[in-house]
């Protein structure tokens, strides 16, 4: 092999590298599985006053991301959103992040999510589940710079199940 072609194949990875690690943590973005800290104990409203939340990377390579959101409609009224910071997983391996509530109108946001997680815990229906609606987005720039989201609309009480899950892949 001469040098010219050890050159071409250096230059052939070196601009492939960037796309490969984009395109993986767009999958991975769209495989990622979450869950509250502590499994098991999630509310709506522990959720309102920050907390942890546990990621997994369920695919066997790294995966990042930017910004993990989840933004909470009832009545097709914004009650607030959840962030989570960057994160980086290491293949087929869980991370921990903060995240950090906020919303407009706290105090509307507080009422209806006791109201939901009382009805979620057996008790009486006083509102309609079927308006409580959850977005998750997640944010994977490509090469940086690139806006790429990958969304999920879910009911809350799916949501709810999904963040008090026992097992993860990972675990």
């Amino acid at each position: 092999m001469n040098k010219y072609s050890i050159i071409t194949i250096i230059a052939i990875i070196v601009i492939i590298s960037p796309f490969a690690f984009a395109a993986m943590n767009i999958i991975g973005s769209q495989q990622l599985e979450y869950r509250w800290y502590s499994p098991g104990t999630f509310s709506f409203f522990t959720m309102l006053n920050h907390g942890k939340t546990e990621f997994c990377n369920t695919l066997p390579f790294w995966m990042t991301f930017q910004k993990f959101e989840v933004s909470v409609y009832f009545t097709d009224t914004y009650l607030g959103s959840y962030v989570v910071k960057p994160l980086t997983l290491d293949p087929l391996s869980s991370g921990v992040q903060e995240g950090i509530f906020s919303s407009e109108d706290i105090s509307n946001a507080q009422h209806t999510f006791m109201n939901f997680d009382f009805e979620f815990d057996s008790g009486d229906i006083r509102l309609d589940p079927n308006q409580f609606i959850v977005v998750t987005q997640t944010d994977t720039p490509i090469l940086g710079f690139i806006p790429y989201s990958s969304t999920t609309q879910i009911s809350g009480f799916e949501f709810d199940e999904m963040m008090n899950a026992e097992d993860l892949t990972c675990d």
